[in-house]
């Protein structure tokens, strides 16, 4: 056996440090002494209720490397977040470094890497939602452009890499101008199928806030489309509140921070005090994974902006009221699973009834078999002849 194989995995926020438990953890087991791993936190993700918790809960090893960039502009942010990877990189010896998704974490690793010639490998690659008013969507594709792997979670990403010219063939080695396309599975899917059981055991939360399951509405907001505009943030918050009143079932909100600030400063005061005095509309701390799957397992109904929300849904086999007019998941809307309402109170409205009263249609499986950490890390190992 020769070295192992030596990654730098990336990670900011809060949907990366799930990502990142499945394939930390098979780095761990079932490839031990074959890949070491070092962890950079970028700090996009800062407070202990949206990162710490994740890895206590997960057995995530603490970061070995931690930049504390924090919260700013687009730019100021991302250019301190490369300026700390290039010179990890620069210090370090790392054959690959692995990315996460869409945020700016992503897009900085990216960009670093690519330029000091390190290969990338982007997990939750070929996702697109045709809106580059998105920051994601501008992230992801940098991200993929820079890529030498590129692991898709589903058939559809794969499709969507080919129509940007993007060649399926594997039999040459992977480089970053003719990388390879993996159809990996969801690593998301990993984690949940791996911690659902547990989550049943140790999560509290359902009765500690009194609900039965099967009988309340889950909802996340936290884009800044929604959050930082004062038209659809109000809307979609009265929204909530009307789905909680005509149905008669209790609204659960794990408020992410930005959303608390803008709440603040953008919702009408009336309505503020509206959904702050209805004792079925539950706004509370932001949830560790636990948690959140007990939640989501638990609702009858899901409303929300996160990417990641609609597809642990779609695991849980839960419907899902989509408040954007478009989704990288556009297989969940195929299903009929899924539907795209924006912020637009009436088909907020229409959808929910319409979930509530039939119930979703069947969620077939489409994002792997629930090994996907182990299916990345094999064929990054093989690329390198580590096998």
């Amino acid at each position: 056996m020769g070295k192992p194989l030596r990654i730098l995995t990336i990670i900011g926020a809060r949907p990366q440090i799930i990502k990142a438990a499945a394939i930390s953890h098979a780095v761990r087991t079932q490839f031990q002494g074959r890949i070491t791993e070092t962890l950079l936190h970028t700090g996009q993700h800062y407070d202990n209720n949206m990162s710490q918790v994740f890895f206590d809960e997960l057995g995530i090893p603490r970061a070995d490397i931690s930049l504390g960039v924090g919260s700013g502009a687009h730019g100021a942010q991302t250019a301190r977040m490369i300026e700390g990877i290039e010179h990890e990189l620069a210090e370090a010896r790392h054959d690959v470094v692995l990315l996460y998704g869409d945020t700016n974490s992503t897009l900085a690793g990216a960009v670093a890497a690519a330029k000091l010639h390190i290969p990338v490998a982007h997990v939750e690659a070929g996702l697109r939602s045709f809106n580059k008013a998105m920051p994601e969507e501008v992230n992801r594709i940098v991200c993929d452009h820079c890529s030498t792997w590129l692991f898709c979670p589903t058939e559809t990403a794969v499709k969507n890499l080919v129509r940007e010219g993007f060649a399926t063939d594997l039999s040459k080695p992977a480089t970053v101008d003719r990388p390879h396309v993996v159809a990996s599975g969801d690593v998301m899917y990993d984690n949940s199928m791996r911690f659902a059981e547990l989550a049943a055991v140790r999560s509290n939360v359902l009765s500690e806030l009194g609900l039965e399951h099967g009988s309340f509405i889950l909802a996340t907001v936290h884009r800044d489309h929604n959050t930082d505009d004062a038209g659809r943030i109000n809307a979609v918050f009265s929204s909530l509140l009307e789905l909680c009143r005509t149905h008669g079932l209790p609204v659960v909100l794990p408020v992410h921070p930005r959303t608390r600030k803008m709440m603040a400063s953008l919702l009408d005061p009336n309505l503020l005090q509206a959904v702050g005095s209805e004792a079925d509309f539950h706004m509370i701390p932001p949830m560790g994974f636990l948690d959140m799957i007990a939640l989501e397992r638990g609702a009858s109904l899901v409303v929300t902006d996160s990417g990641g929300v609609q597809k642990e849904a779609y695991f849980f086999g839960r419907p899902v009221v989509v408040l954007r007019p478009e989704t990288e998941w556009v297989e969940l809307v195929e299903q009929g699973q899924a539907v795209l309402a924006d912020a637009d109170p009436g088909r907020i409205a229409t959808a929910a009834a319409a979930f509530l009263r039939n119930g979703v249609p069947p969620c077939p499986p489409i994002f792997g078999d629930g090994h996907a950490a182990v299916a990345i890390c094999s064929h990054l190992l093989g690329i390198k002849g580590h096998l």
